[in-house]
């Protein structure tokens, strides 16, 4: 049977020539050698994504043709070799130039890295070979000679690394040593020019593969030095073959423009790639995916064979059977990892082989109770013992399925229109699928086969009859151990069924089975993922899976929970396979595509607690909590905070921050409070306990405790917050205090209103000189303290001149310009008369029932009202809210506002309490204009206008 093997073409890159292709064993890059000089790094996982292909990199090396280029991965290098004889390397990441020397007198053919040691050889038309150490300053160790033409590829020996083999036009293939300047043997059988030699990958072959000009490819054995195969089929010179290091594949490129894929085993030939780029030049793979690298005459082509997914399986005490190529191995992982430090390292197996398989597998699977294992692929099927890898049962068959509880019990599809069940290892029933087409199958409880008009049929394993058909087109169904729920896994979503095997029998043995209906009521949609199943496994009613992000995920009754991020390729696609849960180690396994087994512990009781908790069954989940260990609490809390059971999260968290958040979610301030009291002194000062204390406090004004909300808002230095807290509450010593408090925590706004509000003009002044406000400050104490302008207004001065003389100069002040200051001296004396006033009512302030009348006295203007009063001739009388308004003179609206600030800000005071002091002032101020002339004040501007 062939190969079943999907080509998809993953990049085409047109270019010039390319004399040479390389694969990056870990990055999607694909490496093309140009005949124009150039270098070039291809992403062909980019370029697989849609659109242009994407070149991640390029180098122009020469004006000659590059010949040969190779990656050198871990030093994050690649070594090119022009028709100038020099070998040039670079490193990939800075394209910084890290050598270049002139290696050969001719040509440079060929280049091949070492698999372990820090050596490379070149091969030349100068007939030679050389070997290079690139630690030592590239320095030239060893000189072959014993070819009679071009030397036009070397390849090393993967199971001897010290050999190494060459291809010649003098018709012959020599093998050789590393310390030998001589070939050890030569293979002739060739009729023209070798032009391409390989190394069967594993050891359990000594081949060696060979193309040449006859237009023949040869497969020697190096031990009996004899022709074990020729290929023959190519119509012009083979110039590049290869065995597939990861697939049973041999290729070869010819200048006839076709590339040939042969069986590695059976030497059929499998199929011809021919992608119109004219002539074909070079191949290259890596043993970590299964993609093919061609260098054509019109650019390059990188194309996937196959499913690169890991090819292997675990039973339930922790054997994992895996295939490389077609050899099976074994290892078990029960007790290897020890402890939580283990997670996401890879466990370092020691792997046992069971033997070779007779067929390439592309599937390998256990039965229920890991007894036997299935390996399929090339159309066949053979089942073996697990332990010794015995023959049990082998057959032809599209795909074979392992039923969920017999343990000899499986299916085959044999055409799209038949299927065959077989009861211990013997044929029992054969089931002609009510479908167009039956594309697949899924075992499990109930046999599942796949349906080419979008849908999935059950059938029941002992009579073969038709059970459910369910419209969707699943990938994957997943079933669980007891058979109650099947998830099907579809291209980009999932759904969860609950089956009642129950009303499947009953119905079964009763006959009440429609054919086209099934059994009504087996199956019940529960819920759907919104996600990509990649791979999965069911832990009681709980689904672990990885979707297709690389997330570790569970599902526990339609609820997601990420359990960890893996480790994905450049494409951002999951690169892990779950492959099992040992229930006894509380550990989910894992295993990716290069076969490395890793493990993330996953508690069992805590899937069972939260399922308890998703059926509602909550004394169970108490019962399970106690065995639950106290680290996984706060993971158990959060899972129940995203149920709606924040009070019971709360009882359960062991986590302070956790809790904090749920008692403010609950309104228990008095908690949260007392968290927050319990914070360690190192913590204390924290961005994140400051923000807490800020939250609390906001919690505690929204329902009106107003002690905690202050004592929070300090804790945290909320100037602001306790800003609005004490204007709010008429607290004048709160308001004293947070002056203070915002001044040495650098709150300057903050202060300066504090200040003001609290009728300390002298301490907003001093703050706006301390901070280089002095504009501010001289318009400020204009309005508020007149007998400083003078001395504001000069530092001014002094601090403009150091940026315009003639704009210092235009300043005045009252003393060098009385003119422009009108009603100095009455300000002057207002002043007076306001902090009089201040300094006798300190420490108390007006009750707020007091506020519909002394609100009357913000709209008094006191330099207005004097200036009336003088007019008269009379002593000012003093002024109270209740005196009519009529009696008044209007005051101007901008002064309003200044005084408004003014009053305010000294919190004013009940009106009985201030006539006697403004009648003291009002006397003074009269007796002394009569001792001075008269000051008109036509045009004239009062303090409040300007500021």
């Amino acid at each position: 049977m062939p190969l079943r093997l999907d080509i998809k073409k993953k990049l085409t890159a047109s270019s010039e020539r390319v004399k040479s292709v390389d694969i990056h064993p870990s990055e999607p890059w694909a490496l093309a050698a140009l005949y124009s000089g150039n270098v070039m790094i291809w992403d062909y996982e980019a370029s697989h994504a849609g659109g242009a292909p994407s070149c991640v990199k390029s180098f122009e090396l020469s004006e000659l043709p590059v010949r040969c280029a190779k990656f050198l991965a871990r030093k994050q290098w690649f070594l090119a070799a022009s028709d100038d004889m020099h070998l040039r390397v670079y490193n990939y990441n800075t394209m910084e130039k890290m050598g270049d020397f002139e290696a050969h007198s001719d040509y440079i053919r060929s280049v091949e890295i070492h698999p372990t040691l820090p050596y490379f050889l070149s091969s030349s038309d100068d007939m030679s070979i050389k070997l290079w150490d690139y630690d030592k300053n590239f320095e030239c160790l060893q000189y072959y000679e014993g070819h009679a033409h071009y030397v036009m590829q070397v390849k090393f020996n993967p199971k001897d690394t010290n050999t190494f083999a060459s291809a010649c036009l003098d018709r012959s293939i020599k093998v050789w040593g590393l310390n030998s300047p001589t070939p050890h043997y030569t293979l002739e059988g060739h009729e023209r020019g070798v032009n391409t030699v390989d190394y069967y990958p594993s050891g359990d072959k000594p081949y060696i593969l060979s193309g040449a000009d006859d237009q023949t490819v040869k497969i020697w054995d190096y031990q009996t030095k004899s022709v074990v195969h020729t290929l023959e089929g190519h119509g012009h010179n083979v110039c590049a073959v290869l065995f597939h290091p990861k697939l049973p594949l041999i290729a070869s490129a010819s200048e006839d423009g076709t590339v040939r894929l042969w069986q590695s085993t059976t030497y059929r030939l499998e199929t011809t790639l021919n992608y119109g780029m004219e002539r074909a030049w070079a191949l290259a793979a890596t043993k970590t995916a299964n993609t093919l690298a061609i260098g054509y005459d019109e650019g390059c082509v990188v194309i996937a064979m196959g499913s690169d997914d890991p090819v292997a399986s675990m039973d339930n005490s922790g054997k994992i059977v895996w295939s490389r190529n077609n050899e099976i191995q074994t290892a078990n992982v029960r007790g290897v990892a020890g402890d939580d430090d283990t997670d996401g390292d890879r466990l370092s197996l020691i792997p046992r082989d069971l033997g070779n398989c007779e067929i390439y597998p592309q599937m390998l699977n256990h039965n229920c109770n890991g007894r036997f294992i299935a390996v399929c692929g090339d159309g066949e099927f053979i089942i073996y013992t697990a332990q010794a890898l015995r023959n049990k049962a082998f057959g032809q068959a599209l795909d074979f399925v392992w039923s969920g509880s017999g343990t000899g019990d499986y299916a085959i599809r044999e055409s799209i229109s038949r299927v065959k069940i077989y009861k211990n290892f013997k044929e029992h029933k054969t089931i002609a699928p009510a479908v167009s087409s039956a594309e697949g199958l899924f075992g499990g409880n109930l046999l599942g086969v796949k349906g080419g008009d979008s849908a999935v049929l059950f059938y029941d394993w002992d009579t073969g009859d038709f059970v459910r058909k369910i419209d969707v087109c699943p990938k994957e169904v997943y079933w669980s151990e007891a058979g109650n729920m099947v998830l099907l896994a579809c291209e980009d979503s999932a759904f969860v069924l609950s089956h009642n095997a129950s009303i499947t029998a009953s119905a079964l043995a009763l006959g009440k089975v429609s054919p086209e209906e099934g059994v009504d009521g087996s199956f019940e949609l529960l819920y759907e993922i919104n996600d990509t199943v990649s791979s999965g496994k069911w832990v009681g009613d709980c689904f672990l899976y990885c979707n297709s992000t690389g997330k570790l995920n569970y599902s526990v009754g339609g609820q997601i929970q990420n359990l960890v991020h893996l480790e994905t390729n450049t494409g951002g696609n999951t690169m892990h396979t779950i492959i099992g849960y040992l229930a006894k180690e509380d550990r989910v396994y894992l295993v990716d595509k290069a076969l490395n087994v890793i493990t993330y512990r996953v508690m069992l009781a805590v899937l069972q607690y939260q399922t308890a908790v998703m059926r509602g069954d909550f004394d169970t989940a108490n019962e399970l909590l106690a065995s639950i260990p106290e680290s996984e609490y706060t993971a158990v809390a959060r899972f129940l905070e995203g149920q709606g059971f924040k009070e019971e999260a709360m009882a359960v968290t062991t986590d302070p921050d956790h809790k904090f958040d749920l008692a403010l979610e609950l309104d228990q301030i008095e908690t949260a409070h007392e968290l927050l009291q319990e914070t360690p002194e190192e913590d204390k000062d924290t961005t994140d306990t400051m923000a807490k204390w800020k939250r609390l406090s906001d919690v505690a004004l929204k329902i009106s405790d107003f002690d905690l909300c202050e004592a929070a808002s300090i804790a945290s230095s909320d100037f602001s917050g306790l800003l609005l807290l004490y204007s709010a509450t008429g607290n004048l010593d709160g308001m004293e205090k947070l002056a203070v408090m915002a001044n040495e925590g650098g709150k300057t706004n903050v202060a300066f209103i504090s200040n003001l509000l609290t009728g300390k003009v002298e301490e907003c002044i001093e703050l706006l000189l301390a901070n280089k406000r002095v504009p501010e400050a001289a318009f400020f104490a204009r309005t508020y303290l007149p007998s400083r302008v003078n001395e504001i207004v000069s530092m001014w001065k002094e601090d403009l001149s150091k940026v315009s003389e003639s704009a210092s100069k235009s300043l005045a002040d009252p003393a060098s310009n009385p003119e422009l200051f009108p009603d100095s001296d009455i300000a002057l004396q207002v002043e007076q008369m306001f902090i009089a006033q201040r300094d006798a009512t300190v420490g108390s302030c007006i009750p707020a029932s007091d506020y519909p009348t002394a609100k009357d006295d913000l709209d008094l203007d006191l330099i207005a009202l004097i200036k009336s009063k003088m007019g008269s001739g009379a002593p000012p009388p003093a002024v109270s809210s209740q005196d009519s308004k009529e009696d008044l003179p209007e005051p101007a609206s901008e002064n309003a506002d200044g005084d408004e600030q003014a009053t305010t800000g000294a919190e004013v005071q009940p009106v009985a309490k201030v006539e006697p002091e403004m009648e003291a002032a009002s006397a003074e101020i009269a007796e002394n204009a009569e001792k001075q002339p008269a000051v008109a004040d036509e045009g004239g501007d009062d303090f409040g206008d300007d500021w």
